[in-house]
């Protein structure tokens, strides 16, 4: 029997390996952009067509690579960082194991020009499917410029297991904010096909979260700074009000290193007990710093997944550093002086107080008000504002669901319909604990949970609107702009041919920023920013579910942003309204998410409770 075992071709070998490397467009973006990182750039620049598929290039201002580094690179296994086995356990660098770019080019084609400095010319490489194809001398910026092109290209049926280009994007963008995030003295910027998503100017940690995050975390953030022998964390937490029903916005590093922990959250979430609702998720970018030689980074390919030498240690510590942070906020809430820099140069903070200045202030009756002993109460009416006393406060009026509907054919349907589901209402229906319906049948009665019943009935209107029954738009008057986060963007982006078929008009505006049109006519006018921003939320939050089409998961979203909440009185009218359609819906009993709407009690089974 002749011999059956061998070694595998080389661009075989890389191919496999590149499966556990390099199984997206964004892995590669991971492992460039990190490249770039230990190369000590102060600039980097990341730049993807097609969500990646069609190009991913980096180019960064480092130390560049000589001539023969730039061809040992692509080898398997070939690091500058690692020349005995003690040093796997100091690593203080991001890439290390010397696979990543002989992944990539094992499974794409590879362009790289490098000039270290003071070097007159630098070195271009042209490598497809793991075989250099030229090697040259080129005219080029000092640093590094790799390109990545047509990823799979050799490999079919793993391209034809990526996702959507905006799902690949999002993926892209997820992996981009985590090495930015770790690296506010870094310049980043990504581009998508031409369009740049983001600009981060080189600043603080505070000033790189609110420009990845958004403004509104600018007054919303606590910082977590706990200095000990063990280690040291710091960073920022939002405060309660922040927390969300996703965990979008949450952020581990050790060592500048973006990890994933549940354990560590968990410390994080027992932090914010009792502070936030138990199905929210509180916002934070922690860092911790700490001895590389007490936890191992090198058990998964991806090196997010570390184990430290004593886990229990680190829990206690990150959960006191955040209780701590929290109960300071809320005893002495902090004052922000990153100052905007028109403020800083305005006249009232950049030029002194003069004497003639003091003497004005100080003869004005607002300030001997309050420094005149026991006269704060005393506080001078003024002229202009007598005709208040006398102008009687009129509440605006809140309009009632039925009111707000009343324009709607296709709100609610005939209330002399009656469900064929045969159930007879008798149309005796009343609300208790502003949640609950009872509704009287002739055989019993049901109780009706409202928040659950109104999930059904907008799903079923939606999915209904998807099928070619598109719902009624009113154009707003005065269109509404808004801007998202640059993930939320692409994803809003995703969802708008379905949401135009749902009621809304919805145009891109550029860096992020969207115009809303026109919006489904129940929508009350100032509403539509809030239902679409809590629409994406819980979206992220069904995103979890794998087997759903990004369709179902929107409109599921939208039926539970929408519903009617509970707390809510309704009047009789609704209460009908609301019942008539949930039984003249094709599925009445559950919620699209399996949730019970009611449960039915019969006459005889409550007369066989109280013995009758």
């Amino acid at each position: 029997m002749p011999d059956i075992i061998q070694l595998l071709p080389e661009n075989i070998a890389n191919q496999i390996a590149a499966g556990e490397v390099i199984q997206r467009p964004a892995s590669a973006v991971k492992e460039l952009l990190e490249n770039a990182v230990d190369a000590g750039a102060t600039e980097i620049q990341l730049f993807v067509n097609d969500a990646g598929k069609a190009l991913v290039q980096v180019i960064d201002n480092g130390k560049g690579m000589s001539e023969t580094d730039a061809r040992m690179c692509f080898e398997r296994h070939a690091t500058s960082k690692i020349k005995n086995i003690d040093d796997l356990f100091h690593i203080k660098t991001m890439g290390f194991r010397g696979e990543a770019l002989a992944s990539i080019a094992g499974v794409a084609q590879v362009e790289i020009k490098t000039k270290k400095a003071g070097e007159i010319t630098g070195t271009c490489i042209e490598i497809e499917n793991s075989i250099v194809q030229s090697q040259q001398p080129v005219a080029t910026q000092e640093g590094t410029n790799i390109s990545m092109k047509n990823l799979f290209f050799n490999v079919p049926a793993r391209r034809n297991f990526l996702k959507s280009n905006s799902s690949e994007l999002r993926h892209i963008i997820d992996e981009f904010i985590r090495v930015a995030m770790a690296f506010p003295e870094i310049f980043f910027s990504l581009s998508s096909n031409g369009q740049e998503v983001f600009h981060l100017e080189k600043g603080s940690l505070k000033q790189r979260i609110i420009q990845i995050l958004g403004n509104n975390y600018n007054s919303k953030l606590v910082s977590v700074k706990e200095e000990t022998d063990y280690m040291n964390i710091f960073g920022f937490a939002g405060k309660p009000e922040t927390a969300k029903k996703t965990r979008g916005d949450q952020y581990f590093f050790v060592n500048n290193r973006f990890i994933k922990s549940p354990y560590l959250n968990h410390a994080v979430m027992n932090a914010f007990a009792e502070m936030i609702p138990k199905d929210s998720f509180p916002m934070y970018t922690l860092f911790i710093e700490i001895d590389p030689s007490r936890l191992d980074i090198n058990v998964h390919p991806t090196k997010q997944e570390i184990k430290f030498e004593d886990e229990k240690i680190i829990y206690a510590f990150v959960q006191s550093a955040v209780k701590h942070a929290l109960a300071q906020f809320s005893i002495t809430p902090t004052l922000d002086f990153d100052l905007d820099p028109f403020i800083q140069n305005s006249e009232a903070v950049s030029q002194p107080l003069t004497d003639a200045k003091k003497e004005s202030i100080s003869g004005g009756n607002l300030y001997k008000t309050f420094t005149q002993k026991n006269q704060a109460h005393f506080i001078e009416k003024r002229s202009d504002l007598t005709h208040w006393e006398s102008t009687p406060f009129v509440p605006e009026k809140k309009l009632s669901l039925s009111e707000k509907y009343s324009n709607r054919e296709d709100t609610f349907t005939d209330i002399q319909k009656h469900p064929d589901n045969g159930r007879a209402l008798t149309g005796s229906n009343i609300q208790f604990h502003q949640s609950f319906i009872i509704c009287e049948t002739a055989t019993g009665f049901l109780a009706v949970h409202q928040q659950n019943a109104h999930e059904r009935v907008l799903y079923e209107r939606f999915l209904n609107a998807l099928k070619g029954k598109p719902v009624v738009t009113q154009r707003s008057l005065f269109p509404l702009s808004f801007q998202l986060s640059a993930p939320d963007a692409v994803m809003l982006l995703e969802l708008l041919p379905d949401l135009v078929q749902l009621g809304y008009q919805i145009e891109p505006f550029g860096n992020n920023s969207f115009v809303i049109q026109g919006s489904p006519a129940d929508v009350a006018d100032g509403n539509e920013k809030n239902i679409l921003e809590k629409m994406l939320e819980q979206y992220k939050h069904f995103n979890t579910e794998t087997h759903f089409s990004s369709r179902e998961k929107l409109l599921r979203s939208l039926a539970w942003q929408q519903s009617i909440k509970a707390g809510t009185v309704l009047t009789q009218d609704e209460i009908n309204r609301l019942l008539e359609d949930l039984f003249n819906c094709d599925i009445s009993n559950v919620t699209p998410n399996g949730k019970p709407v009611f449960f039915e009690f019969k006459k005889e089974e409550l007369n066989k409770m109280f013995g009758r």
